[in-house]
């Protein structure tokens, strides 16, 4: 019941989904329905709720997107290497709070250009595919690195100038 309150600070709707929660536990009306009550346990989640859950749709709507929550660590993974690449060894002088906001601010950016029709036809092609440091063994890998960077364009040039003094970076 905590996380009802959370999620539903107006009192007006957390009454409601109380209600509907309610119905729901205790297979109430529509809930109380043998066939319902059979295919929980044989349907997948989230068609029973698109069926069953019409009449109680606060209910309905928080059920959705609990299901929508990934299910594994990729995303948490996928959020620790950008992290890693963002506050490396070389760029170790970012606060933390910085890194934090860069990795936000990355990751939204990735989403949002995969809505884009240059995410699939223009030079920065699916540019979220693969990492930076992604390297072709006997041309199998063909991606375009994109020169898309969340770094201030002085610290920027700067890594740029020390990668290609220490000969780290292929032309």
């Amino acid at each position: 019941m905590k996380c009802l309150k959370r999620l539903f600070s107006n009192n007006v709707q957390r009454k409601r989904v109380n209600e509907e929660f309610g119905k729901f536990f205790l297979s109430l009306g529509s809930f109380g329905d043998p066939d319902c009550i059979s295919d929980r346990a044989i349907m997948d989640p989230n068609i029973w709720w698109a069926i069953y859950g019409a009449s109680t749709p606060l209910l309905q709507q928080l059920a959705m997107r609990l299901l929508g929550q990934p299910s594994s660590s990729s995303y948490c993974e996928r959020n620790w290497s950008t992290y890693s690449f963002i506050h490396s060894m070389r760029r170790n002088k970012i606060q933390p709070q910085r890194a934090e906001d860069l990795v936000y601010v990355h990751n939204n950016l990735r989403l949002l250009s995969r809505r884009s029709p240059y995410y699939v036809e223009q030079a920065t092609k699916m540019w979220d595919i693969s990492p930076d440091t992604l390297v072709s063994v006997e041309n199998t890998c063909m991606f375009k690195v994109a020169s898309l960077s969340l770094d201030e364009p002085e610290l920027e040039v700067m890594l740029m100038e020390e990668l290609n003094d220490e000969g780290d970076l292929d032309n």
